[in-house]
């Protein structure tokens, strides 16, 4: 018999949590033989709605009625899937499971993990995520008298599912007007975390004598036109901080929404040289996740989510590798019951993230068979059939169910039984 499931989470957002949230359904519409979904759409910040009319769609819309219809007969749920930051989890169902991208820091909020131990197991989309998590501890006091009473840890079952690999028969041409024929991308939001200042700033300062361009995929908030202003204004301050006067090379600002195709197309055009991204931390970081499996050499730190793809299951790294250094979060990330102001994230260093960008354009100018840009396109085909949609659907819906736990406790029975044969 079919379980119903009630889907919460921002799947009709252009958001980091929305393509999580899209996952997850995919995930569970690829065993409708198992799953009644029903679904409760919910907002992310400022970010706007897809308006793509496309067979999906239009089930979500049909799906979101047969909800409302189903709540307001009084129907009840078998299970809820809850995307969004353990802060939201509740009770919604007989089962709950949380869905979350995980922190992009040293530790979590201890309200996380008191919220995950309120679900009945939880997802997260990196190692990474899960580490944290399941490393962070805190002292409970007594209320009354002020003594310690024990420690808040992890208690229930978290499972690491990471995202898929997108497949698209077609793909759009995009005439996106570049100066130049060799050019970095970066795919990055301006604020604390994504550090896309020093990343504008290290390109200035390293490239100011070639002719070589940077395309910046950015916004603040939204896509608006005032948005687009507020980053034409935060790049021309960055342009004249860096005080490269006569300078060769280029930024492409590139705003306002891009289909998952297009973002393809961008991954895949041939001025499109390499990839560059310097975050202090990341959840999963999917847009190095998909510059990597469209074949891009790409140019980051090896720290937080992007590790599970950067580095192969033999831990060689498949990139170029910057160096960086443990830092307090600042003041201006700090994000009350989210990102403690006690964490510490990574810091790229200024010198190394030069030299790898340098190190990289070398590389594919000279066509240095023995390197890492040489060898992304090799790399993209291993990620492809590692994070296939087939291979991470089926992951999904057995840690969702929990049925992974059943299968790893029956492992260790079965190896128990053979060494006593």
């Amino acid at each position: 018999m079919k379980k119903s499931v009630l889907l919460v989470g921002p799947l009709l957002t252009r958001s980091g949590y929305g393509e999580q949230a899209r996952f997850a359904l995919r995930s569970l519409r690829s065993r409708e033989d198992l799953f009644d979904i029903y679904i409760r759409p919910i907002t992310w910040g400022q970010t706007s709605w897809i308006t793509e009319d496309n067979e999906e769609r239009r089930w979500i819309d049909q799906t979101i009625e047969k909800t409302i219809a189903h709540i307001q007969q009084g129907g009840q749920f078998d299970m809820s899937l809850q995307v969004t930051i353990p802060n939201e989890f509740q009770a919604l169902a007989r089962e709950n499971v949380g869905y979350t991208a995980g922190i992009e820091t040293t530790h979590c909020a201890a309200l996380w993990i008191d919220k995950c131990n309120s679900m009945n197991r939880n997802i997260v989309v990196s190692n990474h995520s899960k580490e944290v998590i399941e490393s962070s501890a805190f002292e409970v006091q007594n209320s009354q008298t002020g003594e310690i009473a024990g420690n808040l840890r992890s208690q229930k079952d978290l499972f690491t599912v990471n995202y898929p690999v997108k497949t698209f028969d077609e793909l759009p041409d995009l005439n996106l007007n570049l100066k130049h024929d060799f050019n970095f991308l970066v795919v990055a939001q301006f604020g604390p975390r994504k550090n896309l200042e020093n990343t504008i700033m290290w390109f200035l300062n390293e490239f100011k004598d070639e002719e070589v361009g940077m395309i910046v995929k950015t916004n603040v908030a939204k896509n608006c036109l005032m948005d687009r202003q507020t980053c034409l204004n935060n790049i021309k301050q960055i342009i004249d901080s860096a005080n490269v006067p006569n300078r060769k090379c280029s930024i492409h600002l590139l705003h306002g929404h891009m289909t998952e195709e297009e973002m393809h197309s961008l991954y895949l055009h041939d001025k499109v040289s390499a990839f560059v991204a310097f975050p202090h931390g990341e959840g999963y970081g999917l847009p190095i996740f998909e510059a990597s499996y469209s074949g891009l050499p790409v140019v980051s730190v090896g720290w937080s989510g992007q590790k599970d793809f950067l580095y192969d299951e033999t831990g060689t790294a498949h990139f170029y590798e910057v160096s960086y250094d443990m830092v307090q979060v600042p003041k201006e990330a700090v994000w009350k019951d989210v990102i403690e102001e006690s964490a510490g994230w990574c810091s790229a260093r200024e010198q190394s993230a030069r030299e790898q960008m340098r190190a990289c354009y070398d590389d594919i100018i000279n066509k240095n068979e023995d390197s890492i840009a040489y060898r992304a396109c090799n790399r993209a085909e291993q990620i492809k059939e590692q994070f296939s949609e087939e291979v991470m659907y089926e992951t999904f819906v057995k840690s969702f169910t929990g049925e992974i736990k059943t299968e790893a406790i029956k492992e260790e029975v079965d190896d128990l039984l053979a060494d006593l044969m």
